[in-house]
């Protein structure tokens, strides 16, 4: 039996908002379905290059009451940088919250609109540590 990765779902509260921290993440839209029948708009979204492994964010036209509150104990994404600290930079200067600095030149993590964790990820050899970073202190929990 073979597989194939195809996507990784998160259920988002505002689409516009949420596509919006995924750009600044460099992810692009590469599909969009939108469902008048069953009133939900699905987007695809992906880096550059890498179309093939997308972020699904699914938005449901009236919102998620009455939907299961299921706790699947979702863990995280995580994306692959070549500058971490400048991707953080970038993050840090359009208002995100980097919840652990990468104090060690090789791993971050912030969070979504959503609340959906975001583990960020030197492609290659650790940076060496820099300030801000190597002095800021862990925010809220990752």
């Amino acid at each position: 039996m073979k597989l194939k990765y195809l996507h990784t779902m998160v259920r988002v509260l505002d689409l516009e908002k949420s596509m919006a921290f995924y750009r600044l993440l460099g992810l692009e839209e590469t599909r969009r379905i939108d469902s008048e029948a069953g009133r939900y708009t699905l987007i695809f979204m992906a880096p550059p290059g890498d179309e093939d492994c997308p972020l699904e964010l699914t938005f449901n036209w009236d919102g998620d009451a009455g939907l299961p509150s299921d706790s699947r104990h979702f863990g995280h994404l995580a994306y692959g940088t070549d500058d971490i600290h400048a991707l953080c930079t970038h993050l840090a200067e359009n208002g995100v919250t980097i919840n652990r600095p990468p104090r060690d030149g090789r791993m971050a993590f912030v969070r979504s609109p959503d609340n959906i964790s975001i583990e960020l990820l030197q492609i290659g050899d650790a940076l060496t540590p820099a300030e801000p970073w190597l002095s800021m202190e862990s925010s809220g929990h990752w």
